[in-house]
């Protein structure tokens, strides 16, 4: 209610704003206005794309990159700290750049502006992610793994089911704020020509040259689009703890 309110208020203000601001230009009862939005809207299917492919395999590898930081060997510790450190290190929009323009030069290959945005958004992601799982592993009680043992469960089967399940459960608060931060993220592709939404407002800006109006549509597209996600994560998070009850 809250936020249906805020939402409100903001457009009662954007409504009664100076006349001189040129809302028409956005304005969906006007021809012009209205391909104007659906040019702006035609980004979130890239948007989205991009932030959950990129979080998929993020938390793949941030899930490798954590199994190792919990092992008694050293070597494999050293492996998890130099990963996490590194890559969190990297500002994530210079990731971009040199994904995009340096690695194709590095690994002699072709890459597209897509994928380059899902390497580095997932490469840069998957730090946090590995840290994130260390962290809940490593809050389940060491009598799991005793009683694991006791039945004669090998490591791989203690972690797929008995480990992983629970670890999970507290941290999918966790995962779903990644979810938004990698939504929030993605908007830093559009510096390589990703069609996604903060791309598109651009172009519309250099094309009609009015850019509170344009970047306060995108504003409102991406607070949309992050309570939609906050919300289904929270209703997730609630049906995961009934389930555990």
């Amino acid at each position: 209610m809250k936020r249906a309110s805020l939402l409100i208020a903001l457009a009662l203000l954007l409504g009664g704003c100076s006349a001189d601001w040129g809302w028409y230009v956005v304005n969906p009862a006007t021809p012009s206005g209205w391909t104007n939005l659906k040019f702006l809207l035609s980004g979130l299917w890239y948007t989205v794309l991009l932030s959950l492919t990129a979080i998929s395999i993020s938390v793949v590898v941030g899930l490798l990159v954590a199994l190792p930081g919990l092992s008694t060997n050293r070597v494999l510790r050293g492996f998890n700290r130099v990963y996490v450190e590194v890559v969190r290190a990297i500002p994530i929009l210079v990731l971009i750049l040199w994904v995009y323009y340096g690695l194709p030069q590095v690994m002699d290959i072709s890459i597209g502006v897509f994928w380059a945005g899902v390497i580095a958004l997932a490469l840069s992601d998957s730090a946090f992610q590995a840290e994130i799982f260390r962290a809940g592993i490593q809050s389940i009680d060491r009598g799991q793994y005793e009683a694991s043992h006791s039945i004669s469960l090998s490591y791989t089967d203690t972690m797929r089911f008995v480990i992983l399940p629970q670890a999970v459960r507290r941290i999918l608060p966790a995962l779903g704020n990644q979810l938004v931060y990698m939504l929030k993220m993605s908007s830093l592709v559009s510096v390589i020509g990703m069609q996604e939404l903060t791309r598109k407002a651009n172009e519309l800006v250099v094309s009609e040259y009015r850019p509170l109006e344009i970047y306060t549509v995108l504003v409102l597209e991406y607070l949309v689009l992050i309570l939609i996600v906050s919300a289904l994560v929270r209703r997730l998070e609630r049906r995961m703890q009934t389930d555990e009850r």
